[in-house]
């Protein structure tokens, strides 16, 4: 049975959302070349009965559009008086990369290898330790929203660690066609979450500069659905299929440069020794096949035409155990 006791404050940085309330917050963290204050944009829905707090997160890189909307579709979908526990949302992390659409905050810095961060760093460091204080904090569960990068696409797909009993059952309410087990990397929200003490679900779709309508409604079916999992909410949402456990993935690359044209599309299942792409000079001649170097799935895939010797085109969801697996790659 849901627990109706009622829900504790929430302050975050000097506002206080009660029970049963919805509250916008800026948070300053930096002062900007003009002088002025660049702040952190916060959205507080405090349900009125306890259960879990969840924070959501997007746009920690400034160019990865999705989990924006997801963020606005989910906020608009829950209520204050019905919701049990609290759902604290920062649709856009990196405000400085958001405004030029870059990846990065200006001065080049990744903030998605900065964290926890320090009072005292650089604005990327001072932005993830502001992150960790006021949000992280207040939350047991998170849910970090991003795109693939780099010219690249991804199909719909949750990052995590699939050993963890706990996170497993959230990655499969959230019920993304795939749940790629992950270790974290050194400076991410996952790994700093993850040293406190917070569950985290990093989902990943689609393409950055970019709403991609898949992407998007697959997300935001998959956050409500988590959050219902979690007992927060009581909302009737479509069945999700069963979520495709995989272990280990394998870029397939060019073996030459020029101009590549991808033969396979998203989700498709391809054999070992099947055609992936063909690239060929500028007249068209002469063509060099690539091909499946596993049986699998296709996860991802490059959007850009122009490659050279070794860059990335398509990403293989791999089928065989893993004792003769390598790692996934690009890691959140």
């Amino acid at each position: 049975m849901p627990d109706n006791k009622r829900n504790e404050d929430i302050t975050i940085g000097a506002v206080t959302v009660r029970p049963g309330r919805r509250g916008r917050i800026e948070l300053p963290f930096a002062k900007v070349a003009t002088g002025s204050d660049e702040t952190l944009p916060v959205a507080v829905i405090n349900g009125r009965a306890s259960g879990p707090h969840v924070w959501l997160s997007a746009a920690i890189h400034g160019d990865e559009l999705n989990g924006i909307e997801i963020v606005r579709r989910v906020m608009r979908q829950l209520d204050a008086k019905n919701l049990r526990g609290a759902v604290i949302a920062v649709p856009i992390v990196n405000p400085l990369g958001f405004m030029i659409e870059s990846r990065y905050l200006p001065d080049r810095r990744d903030l998605n290898r900065t964290f926890p961060g320090s009072r005292r760093g650089s604005t990327a460091s001072r932005l993830a330790y502001l992150f960790m204080e006021q949000i992280v904090a207040h939350s047991s569960v998170g849910i970090d929203l991003h795109t693939a990068s780099n010219h690249r696409i991804n199909i719909p797909q949750i990052r995590a660690n699939i050993d963890d009993a706990a996170t497993l059952k959230l990655a499969r309410a959230f019920g993304a066609p795939f749940t790629i087990h992950a270790k974290v990397r050194d400076g991410s929200l996952r790994q700093a979450a993850t040293e406190l003490g917070a569950t985290v679900l990093v989902y990943e779709a689609g393409q950055a500069h970019r709403f991609d309508p898949e992407a998007i409604e697959t997300g935001t079916a998959g956050v409500l659905r988590t959050l219902r999992s979690m007992g927060m909410l009581d909302a009737r949402l479509p069945r999700a299929k069963p979520t495709r456990l995989i272990r280990r993935t394998r870029w397939v690359r060019a073996r030459r440069g020029g101009l590549a044209e991808i033969e396979v599309k998203l989700g498709q299942h391809v054999e070992k020794g099947e055609h992936v792409a063909a690239i060929s000079d500028a007249f068209g001649s002469r063509p060099t096949q690539i091909k499946a170097t596993e049986t699998g799935w296709i996860i991802a895939q490059s959007q850009n035409p122009l490659v050279n010797s070794g860059d990335a085109l398509a990403h293989i969801a791999r089928e065989t155990g893993p004792d003769k697996d390598e790692p996934a790659e690009r890691r959140r």
